[in-house]
């Protein structure tokens, strides 16, 4: 999808009639004019939101603070200079356009209350031309990323007995093996660094599952697959999980799609995304509460 700069003048044309406009009304016509796709009509943004929502709502904001447009009751309009920028018709209008209005600079120099360090008012640079949904997502995922390196450094420097008992404790917080004095019981050592067992796929044991986590530093490749299907079999399972702190072939993935035995291939990475997402082996260093205004509450005053 195009930048949030990219929205600025499609907005501005969409208003261009000088009437109130609801922004989600808007969002028809920008998509059209952008040449947007369906595929990229309809993207979610990691936390949950529409990502041509946050689009068209960050240019209004963007445009607001420039003074190109006024928002009232949930709508918008277009300003007297909002009209003569149109008029003017400059080849680009972007974040470097905004800045030679005043309130616009202001806005993105981002002056704040507050304290600094040298005893003066605190200040936040805004990069205005990345949309702050997104950039939220993506210093997220940077700090997930670099949580996720460390924690696989760590579990290749640990004892295979502290493995067994990370893979339990991940396994029970996912919801399987019940208990983790019941899931420890059944997932034992196999000696090469490795742990196997058949766990409940539910607290009620009604299916059961099959795993084999290794901490191994190769690929695992098709062979180490197609024996596990095989140990799937031997022990009566229908369902497997294989586990392994480091990565799997092109052809053992697409093995596990050809048989009919349902087996899941976790690597490195996603183990340590399980980590996380489910709390195990890592901490809250804190919690961010991010605001939005609720324009409907103001739709009803």
């Amino acid at each position: 999808m195009p930048s949030v700069q990219s929205f600025f003048a499609p907005l501005l044309r969409a208003i261009a009639d000088g009437a109130d406009h609801q922004i989600r009304d808007l969002e028809p016509t920008i998509a059209a004019e952008l040449h947007l796709s369906e595929a990229d009509r309809a993207e979610i943004l990691p936390s949950g939101g529409s990502r041509l929502d946050s689009r068209v709502g960050w240019s209004c904001t963007y445009l607001k603070k420039a003074g190109l447009l006024e928002r009232g009751r949930g709508a918008v309009r277009i300003t007297d200079e909002g009209r003569r920028v149109l008029k003017e018709a400059p080849p680009r209008i972007d974040v470097d356009f905004l800045k030679r209005y005043p309130s616009f600079l202001e806005f993105v120099q981002g002056t704040v209350a507050g304290t600094g360090a040298d005893g003066g008012p605190s200040v936040v640079e805004v990069d205005a031309s990345e949309d702050p949904d997104e950039a939220m997502e993506r210093l997220w995922r940077g700090r997930q990323q670099l949580v996720a390196s460390e924690l696989l450094e760590r579990i290749a420097g640990a004892t295979p007995t502290f493995f067994e008992h990370l893979v339990v404790r991940l396994l029970v917080a996912m919801g399987y093996g019940g208990s983790y004095a019941e899931a420890a019981q059944v997932v034992g050592r196999s000696g090469d660094e490795g742990i196997d067992g058949i766990i409940k796929e539910d607290r009620l044991g009604l299916d059961a599952i099959y795993v084999q986590a290794k901490r191994w530093q190769g690929v695992v490749g098709r062979p180490e697959i197609h024996k596990f299907a095989g140990s799937l079999m031997g022990a009566g399972a229908g369902k497997g999980v294989f586990i392994t702190t480091s990565s799997f072939t092109k052809e053992a993935r697409e093995y596990v799609q050809r048989i009919d035995k349902r087996i899941v291939l976790i690597d490195g990475a996603m183990l340590a995304d399980l980590l996380i997402e489910h709390g195990v082996a890592v901490t809250t260093e804190r919690t961010y509460v991010i605001p939005k205004v609720d324009a409907d509450f103001f739709d009803q005053t």
